[in-house]
């Protein structure tokens, strides 16, 4: 077997078993069913898949369950009994302390209260907080990513198969920028049709075959909004950026798309500890 036909079979079996995750979260998932799909025995499989994504299986599992949730808690009117259901627990008690151990309160406070509420509006229809924002002027950024279609909240899935076939492919360096770029707005946009991709900062040398493709970030000013706190609650910093923001500053949007860097790792982090600057570009 040559060395290219070794690292096409290792990264299919890391797509497979990523696409498989994903589309399964609302069922009971069996780490050796997992080492099926992966075409190797458990004993090897879940090294190798902690050695590439730094998490073991059952860990990703509950981050994605855990995210998806909170989601819900902040985007939807859903019972959190529907929702500890839906993410895999047994009773709304055990969902209710594993919540709070990873976002530091539990679902329903949260709902309420998490870091999302400070973009509520106020009875006079303000925030009750403002926010800094800074003003950068960037040169352009040469990209390679991986294109999602869907809910912008599943635009990890993309990322894993992103980080996997560099991975596989030996081309995965330290120090590589997480960017997430976002084409179409989901408040016009069907959920299903949204377009995104998710990202690292590339030179010429990597070559974009499938899955991967070139994308480019077009320099210029920037108003950036860090965020610190879980992706669920980052539609509120957006809708504050465009409704509050952007209509005092004087400033026109300039014909580009918003983008996302993601300052740290949400398998190193808590939720609650997330970084992220929003770009929203201006003439």
């Amino acid at each position: 077997m040559t060395v290219d036909t070794a690292w096409a079979l290792y990264e299919n079996r890391l797509r497979r078993v990523s696409a498989y995750i994903h589309d399964h979260l609302d069922e009971e998932l069996d780490m050796e069913k997992l080492a099926e799909i992966a075409c190797m025995s458990s004993y090897h499989w879940h090294r190798i898949y902690r050695a590439i994504h730094g998490e073991t299986l059952a860990a990703t599992v509950k981050r994605l369950r855990l995210h998806r949730a909170a989601g819900d808690i902040v985007g939807t009117g859903l019972d959190v009994r529907e929702i500890a259901k839906r993410s895999g627990y047994p009773n709304v008690q055990s969902f209710n302390r594993i919540f709070k151990s990873v976002y530091g309160m539990p679902p329903a406070r949260y709902r309420k209260e998490g870091s999302h509420a400070a973009f509520e509006a106020s009875p006079n229809g303000k925030t009750q907080a403002m926010f800094d924002i800074t003003l950068r002027k960037i040169e352009p950024v040469q990209l390679i990513g991986v294109a999602h279609t869907g809910s912008y909240m599943q635009i990890d899935r993309a990322f894993e198969t992103l980080f996997g076939t560099l991975h596989a492919r030996g081309l995965a360096r330290p120090g590589m920028r997480m960017i997430g770029v976002y084409l179409d707005d989901p408040d016009i946009v069907p959920e299903e049709k949204l377009r995104s991709i998710a990202c690292v900062n590339s030179d010429s040398a990597i070559v974009a075959e499938p899955p991967l493709e070139r994308r480019a970030l077009d320099g210029g000013e920037y108003a950036v909004l860090r965020h610190k706190g879980p992706y669920a609650d980052m539609h509120k910093s957006y809708r504050w950026l465009y409704g509050e923001w952007l209509p005092k500053s004087g400033r026109q949007l300039r014909d580009s798309v918003m983008f996302e860097e993601y300052l740290n790792n949400p398998r190193e982090v808590p939720p609650t500890e997330l970084l992220t600057d929003i770009h929203m570009p201006l003439i």
